[in-house]
């Protein structure tokens, strides 16, 4: 099964999978109450940060999760400043109803430009500093996304900011930790072998 794996600088990074350390649990928890409070003024609500309890919950929560996932989705977080920009890998496997849906996003996504990343190749970036509000609602976070099409899988790093004015800063750092994304598949030896995993780098 195909997963992810990343050289994240960790003077940089919290990981959030299988993070289950104090360290972790405060970083979670922060990056949480931002993008509840994202979602409270995308949702027509006053843009405040996220409830104390749920964000708690969601914080224990979210490493049983990343590890469920197993090595399909990636999370970080800013290490100084958790609030700042929470960043997410993920690889899917192409399917028809992925392909349509992408090609029905909005306009914006065709501002790409190419990217590209250490053990992927070539994909696309698109940086939105400041996202268009759509039908009356409000502003939508600052965000980055990268994506690799390998022909079977798709592979994206979403970056959402929680301060416009400092948003930028960051870019350098995510570009560099979606340069070195790469993916590690495993390989049956024979019919009843061992698995065999195998990292391209």
């Amino acid at each position: 099964m195909a997963r992810l794996t990343a050289d994240a600088d960790q003077t940089r990074w919290v990981p959030i999978t299988d993070s289950f350390g104090l360290r972790g649990r405060r970083a979670r928890k922060k990056a949480i109450r931002m993008l509840l409070g994202q979602a409270n003024g995308m949702l027509g609500a006053e843009a405040r940060p996220g409830g104390a309890f749920a964000a708690w919950a969601m914080s224990q929560a979210a490493p049983a999760l990343m590890r469920k996932a197993a090595g399909r989705v990636l999370v970080w977080v800013w290490r100084s400043d958790p609030e700042l920009v929470v960043v997410m890998a993920q690889i899917q496997q192409l399917t028809p109803q992925l392909r349509t849906a992408r090609a029905m996003m909005p306009m914006e996504y065709d501002d790409t430009e190419d990217f590209r990343g250490t053990y992927l190749g070539t994909g696309e970036r698109l940086v939105m500093p400041t996202p268009p509000a759509r039908d009356g609602t409000a502003t939508p976070p600052p965000f980055a996304t990268y994506t690799w099409d390998t022909g079977t899988h798709l592979i994206t790093v979403t970056a959402t900011g929680g301060d416009r004015e400092r948003f930028g800063t960051v870019i350098p750092a995510v570009d560099e930790l979606a340069r070195s994304l790469r993916v590690v598949d495993d390989v049956v030896a024979g019919e009843a072998g061992p698995v065999l995993r195998i990292d391209p780098a």
